[in-house]
């Protein structure tokens, strides 16, 4: 299968999120196997972690088209949510971090289960690893479900590679992008720097992509 025929993953450049824009592999499988076997958990809170860039919007977008929910902002989160989450079986809080509300944090875990709801936590970190203070939130961050979505793969990072040029109207044709895939490094972050840098350096010398842009692009120097 081409490059082109496959499903693709997104970044975060904009809120178009549809289904058939994520790339499926093994580095997201799971993540992506455990919500699209929802309402079949062990557990009501799933904490789907992994790096900047690596889907987490993108997968909780399809997830509630699929199912309906709330996305929230966890950092929003006031002390009487109850009133506005009352309504929704499904709330997602979005870039989950350790600078939270504890106390938010833990009455809102209660409120989920006194309620039968689910909750998902997106965060580049594990929420069981977090160092909460309030001891009783620690407790319970380490009993839910975990999904880690894994650093990109060699397919995924052509993918991406191909995917966000072709978005921005870049042509590449498949053996810069092996070229290309071949020296980056395995981060959504730097996927996303490279895909950044090459489109400024087409737009400022108004050149065709070459060997010469991708390396430039990667910061390699020439001799």
């Amino acid at each position: 299968m081409s490059i082109k025929e496959q499903q693709l993953i997104d970044f975060n450049f904009d809120k178009n999120y549809k289904s058939d824009d994520f790339f499926v592999s093994k580095c997201n499988y799971f993540a992506f196997n455990l919500l699209d076997s929802w309402p079949k958990w062990e557990k009501n809170i799933l904490n789907v972690h992994g790096e900047k860039y690596s889907g987490k919007s993108h997968l909780s977008e399809i997830f509630i088209k699929k199912n309906k929910g709330l996305i929230l902002n966890p950092g929003k989160l006031k002390n009487n949510y109850e009133k506005d989450l009352r309504f929704y079986e499904n709330i997602i809080l979005d870039d989950f971090n350790e600078q939270i509300d504890e106390k938010i944090i833990f009455s809102l875990i209660n409120f989920i289960d006194q309620n039968s709801k689910y909750l998902i936590i997106n965060s580049i970190s594990p929420f069981n690893k977090m160092n909460f203070n309030l001891e009783d939130l620690g407790s319970r961050a380490k009993n839910c479900l975990e999904a880690k979505i894994e650093k990109p793969d060699d397919e995924l990072t052509k993918v991406l590679i191909f995917k966000h040029l072709s978005d921005k109207q870049i042509k590449i044709n498949n053996n810069l992008v092996e070229f290309a895939a071949k020296r980056i490094t395995r981060s959504y972050s730097k996927i996303s720097e490279f895909i950044y840098k090459i489109d400024e350096i087409s737009l400022k010398k108004k050149r065709s992509i070459d060997q010469k842009t991708i390396k430039e692009a990667l910061g390699e120097k020439f001799v």
